[in-house]
């Protein structure tokens, strides 16, 4: 039963693969595959640190969750051990992280929309609603995951933030104690 689920996987994943066929639509599943890349959103959220006292909150909430959410996801990928799909894109994810369940861009793409539905504003919100399947589709499309790698990645990403924000007071709570204790400076 197991080996006829993975294989059904198999072939729908590479059915919707696109990452041979030169193209608009290549191009686009790229952009949308690297958006979610960890770089890109830790650049972007110390960006919006500095840029301003509203965003500071917002910043601070995705950055500590996608951290906490790294560390669960590569110990996942690390203990399944499921090879990625063959294929002569995405080298760069291939020799850095050559496991591929859970996706890490899907559950980091639906953590941080299901947190900036919690923070705000609604408009970010929305667009990043959008956003987040686009990019685990664009992963399968890609061909460095398989369509279940992104449906986990998603599901677990909307675990961890639903999880951490009920516990956010507390944790947050405790390091703003420390610092301010400590260096005499507020987190926020």
């Amino acid at each position: 039963m197991d080996k006829d689920i993975l294989k059904i996987d198999r072939d729908l994943s590479y059915r919707m693969r696109i990452a041979e066929k030169p193209g608009f639509r290549r191009t686009l599943a790229r952009f949308f595959a690297h958006s979610g890349d960890s770089w890109f959103w830790g650049l972007g959220l110390i960006i919006l640190w500095f840029s301003s006292p509203e965003w500071k909150k917002w910043s601070v909430y995705q950055f500590f969750w996608i951290t906490i959410l790294i560390v669960l996801v590569m110990t996942i990928k690390f203990s399944i051990r499921r090879k990625r799909p063959e294929g002569d894109w995405g080298a760069v994810y291939r020799n850095t992280d050559p496991n591929s369940f859970p996706s890490g861009h899907a559950a980091r793409a639906f953590l941080i929309a299901i947190l900036a539905s919690l923070l705000g504003p609604a408009w970010l919100a929305v667009g990043l609603w959008v956003w987040a399947p686009l990019v685990s589709l664009a992963r399968v499309a890609m061909g460095v995951h398989y369509l279940s790698d992104v449906i986990a990645g998603a599901v677990f990403g909307i675990a961890v933030a639903l999880i951490g924000w009920e516990i956010s007071p507390l944790i947050f709570s405790a390091i703003n104690h420390f610092l301010v204790t400590s260096l005499g400076l507020p987190l926020w």
